[in-house]
């Protein structure tokens, strides 16, 4: 008695698959170009390639310090709000994404993203969640307002040596200006 093999249907898919794939990746995508010009373009390409990402990497707002100089309110009864005292509300953005802030009293920490458009003094810009020290600081204080506004922020403009900050759905905008040595 004869016993015949037979493959699965799944078997016989990923096998077909697996085929296809690898006539497909020996055919040339250069058409009729010799080998050394198909090397010689694919530098140019990479060249290219690695000058767009450089280009693309450079972020104005990495590395940067600055302290709060007045939050814009859109609400006319709310307006314009002032810190007593600006270097109590100072927040740094790191190269690796992460942000220190200190907000009158307290601190906070965590991530920010932005990113450019095509003029790199604006774009948009997100706090990550912001880890916060929650301690009672003494009226007039901004820091809870800051803290639960962060999450609404999404875009920058750089203007004049000052970072403007809005919030979404025109909810304000935050005024900041050069800390330290680097603006």
């Amino acid at each position: 008695m004869k016993r015949y093999f037979q493959l699965s249907p799944a078997f016989l898919m990923v096998f077909l698959l697996i085929s296809s794939l690898f006539l497909l990746s020996s055919c040339s995508p250069d058409g009729a170009k010799s080998e050394k010009e198909a090397v010689v373009a694919s530098k140019e390409d990479e060249g290219a390639g690695n000058q767009d990402v450089s280009e693309k990497n450079v972020n104005p707002l990495v590395e940067t310090q600055w302290r709060l100089v007045e939050f814009q309110s859109m609400d006319d009864e709310i307006g314009i709000q002032r810190p007593s005292d600006p270097l109590l509300y100072t927040m740094e953005l790191k190269g690796d994404s992460t942000v220190h802030m200190r907000l009158n009293c307290n601190n906070a920490s965590g991530t920010w993203t932005s990113e450019a458009s095509s003029d790199p003094s604006n774009g948009s810009f997100e706090f990550g969640p912001l880890a916060t020290t929650k301690a009672l600081c003494p009226p007039p204080s901004m820091d809870e307002q800051i803290a639960s506004h962060a999450q609404y922020v999404r875009s920058y403009l750089l203007k004049e040596g000052k970072l403007y900050l809005s919030l979404m759905a025109d909810g304000g905008i935050y005024v900041w200006e050069p800390h330290g040595e680097t603006p």
